[in-house]
């Protein structure tokens, strides 16, 4: 029996840390399932459609990794496509109280689907998909925590974002410059009125 398992997740953005746990678990299992959440509750950086390319372009060179997308519960989209594990990381004991009431629910709702924990790389042991957000935001360097072709988008939605947050900040400026040039008109209006 072919031994499958689902690597559930928002990727948002992928990181080398996912890379790793990607690999690394293409040897365990058979066939494993990159499965990106659509949440709809979530303001992502990137669209689903995004992080599929990026994924899908990441883990190209491993013959036994697809890439997907799923809504609802984990455990339901596991069944769907017949896998018997999930694939989970852990960075830090705040992840493991989290990750483990997540399997525990997991196991109770579908009580043949096993998780298995990894614990990623150590020099990925800090990385996060939401720290890098923050990072790139604030215009730091993120060419070590992101594969190449994540580095190219995040740049691209930072120039982006830089230019339609320059636009912003200079509209305020023109109002009050359109605000300040008619208070002088005012001003001298009744300066001619005066004389």
């Amino acid at each position: 029996m072919k031994r499958k398992a689902i690597y559930p997740g928002s990727f948002d953005p992928p990181t080398n840390g996912h890379l790793d746990l990607i690999e690394r678990g293409s040897k365990i299992f058979d066939e494993l399932i990159v499965a990106i959440l659509r949440n709809p509750e979530k303001d992502p950086l990137f669209s689903v459609s995004e992080r599929r390319q990026m994924l899908e372009s990441m883990t190209g060179s491993f013959d036994n990794v697809s890439v997907d997308t799923f809504h609802g519960l984990t455990v339901d989209y596991a069944l769907r496509v017949e896998a018997q594990a999930i694939l989970r990381g852990i960075r830090a004991i705040s992840d493991y109280e989290y990750e483990l009431q997540m399997a525990l629910m997991n196991r109770k709702l579908q009580p043949g689907l096993e998780t298995v924990f990894m614990m990623p790389a150590a020099r990925y042991s800090y990385l996060s998909s939401r720290l890098v957000r923050e990072v790139a935001q604030l215009g730091g360097p993120v060419d070590c925590l992101v594969p190449d072709l994540v580095v190219q988008k995040l740049r691209e939605k930072m120039d982006v974002a830089n230019r339609f947050g320059d636009a912003v900040a200079r509209a305020p400026e023109s109002e009050a410059r359109v605000v300040d040039r008619a208070a002088k008109e005012r001003k001298t209006k009744s300066r001619k009125k005066k004389s």
